[in-house]
């Protein structure tokens, strides 16, 4: 530096020093923890910065379940962080992914108790807690294991029962005994929960009768404030719907109901039950996720005329059954809830039938579609016919999404005719739709 130049005032040293409080946390909100951790060791303000309540309220703490040098210190750093910062926490999302031996579930368990000891005694703003697809049924979690888990889950959940508002379980896989147990754990000594959203996709191991047990009953019975809850048609019962009819039929706006090909699904259920349901709860609407349940007798007898079906999803993934046939849903089963229907999801391996007319005419009858997606065997020309009822005002659609599957290596032809159809509706589909229409080899 030159002997006569002069150093530069304080107020020019520069615009970080200006920085206003509001965006110099937007900028650690982007950091990583190493990076945040680094940063405050700047300043005084930095490190102030570092403990802004509303950097710490969402949290998402991933465990892998394979070792790794690189994945070795997860289970000190998520301790570390919510020993430091565990207070601020509002919202808490913690996987752990496919774990691999015994010796990282126990692990993972360890760590779990003391994380989930220290929210209970420093946490009291946490309203939103998901932990999905522990798997709990698995080999690799031995019975001491599992108990100790689920254990000081049961201790948390009791803690934070009275201001949590939203709770995920899905894919815990647990026996009736001990997933009503987890549940019981989150009400009030009045026999009441603080719960508005629940899920339970999953939540109990595959071939459970759940609907049979008069303990699961009494145990959703005590959740009073319910709006959206979801689980699978197995813990679904005539005495559910009439428990859920006297506990929440005035915040209950959302059923999410999940049936899968290997969950019992035979069970009888009156219409009049979900009558009287959809009777007290007015703003209810019911969702079905249909996984590789396809067959006509099958939905017939869970998709009931008196059931508020708001949205549909039927996949099949790749299986293919030459003595299936698409075409009775189609025609006779799902037109009963036309006037409802708002979102439809087909996932199907058509090859041996052709169903465009009929599912033309299906979303011509549903008015109020708003979203239909398709992976099936269909002509490309189903799109144009589409487009055009979309045009001519005869649907509402506002997203349209479809893979048409061919029997071909190559979709040149597919592909073509595709763009074709893109560039003579390009306007509507601009002002209108959510559009992804593409040709799919299924070999």
């Amino acid at each position: 530096m030159d002997e006569n130049s002069q150093p530069p005032p304080p107020q020019d040293q520069g615009c970080w020093a200006r920085l206003p409080d509001v965006c110099l946390r937007r900028v650690f909100w982007w950091l990583g923890d190493r990076d945040r951790s680094r940063a405050a060791l700047v300043c005084r303000k930095w490190n102030q910065t570092m403990f802004s309540a509303d950097l710490w309220r969402y949290r998402t703490i991933t465990f892998s379940g394979r070792p790794s040098r690189v994945h070795a210190s997860e289970f000190a750093s998520a301790l570390w962080y919510v020993k430091k910062f565990g207070r601020y926490l509002e919202h808490l999302e913690i996987k752990f992914l496919n774990p691999y031996n015994a010796v990282l579930t126990k692990k993972f368990q360890v760590t779990m108790r003391g994380l989930l000891s220290c929210l209970g005694k420093n946490n009291s703003r946490l309203r939103s807690l998901s932990v999905q697809h522990l798997e709990l049924d698995r080999l690799v979690w031995r019975s001491s294991t599992r108990s100790s888990f689920l254990k000081s889950l049961s201790c948390f959940l009791k803690k934070v029962g009275k201001h949590l508002s939203c709770l995920s379980l899905k894919g815990a896989r647990l026996t009736v005994e001990q997933g009503c147990g987890l549940l019981g754990a989150l009400s009030h000594p009045r026999g009441q929960s603080a719960l508005s959203q629940l899920n339970l996709e999953d939540f109990f191991s595959h071939h459970l009768a759940v609907y049979s047990s008069a303990r699961f009953r009494s145990t959703m019975a005590a959740f009073r404030s319910l709006s959206s809850l979801t689980l699978n048609y197995s813990c679904v019962s005539d005495e559910l719907l009439e428990a859920l009819c006297q506990s929440s039929a005035g915040t209950l706006w959302a059923l999410n109901v999940k049936c899968h090909i290997h969950d019992p699904h035979g069970q009888v259920i009156w219409g009049m039950s979900w009558a009287k349901l959809a009777r007290h709860a007015t703003n209810l609407k019911v969702n079905f996720f249909f996984e590789r349940v396809l067959k006509y007798e099958r939905l017939v007898r869970i998709l009931l005329p008196e059931v508020p079906v708001r949205s549909l999803s039927l996949r099949s993934c790749y299986f293919s059954d030459p003595d299936w046939s698409m075409r009775p849903t189609l025609t006779h089963l799902l037109p009963t809830f036309r006037h409802t229907l708002q979102k439809l999801t087909f996932e199907f391996n058509n090859h041996h039938e052709s169903l465009d007319e009929e599912l033309h005419l299906l979303v011509l009858s549903c008015r109020k579609l708003l979203y239909l997606k398709i992976w099936a065997f269909l002509d490309v020309k189903f799109v144009e016919r589409v487009l055009k009822s979309q045009e001519e005002g005869q649907c509402a659609l506002r997203t349209l999404k479809v893979r048409i599957y061919t029997n071909r290596y190559e979709t040149n032809d597919e592909d073509r005719t595709l763009r074709e159809i893109h560039r003579k509706y390009r306007k509507l589909i601009d002002a209108e739709l959510n559009y992804l229409v593409i040709a799919y080899p299924m070999m």
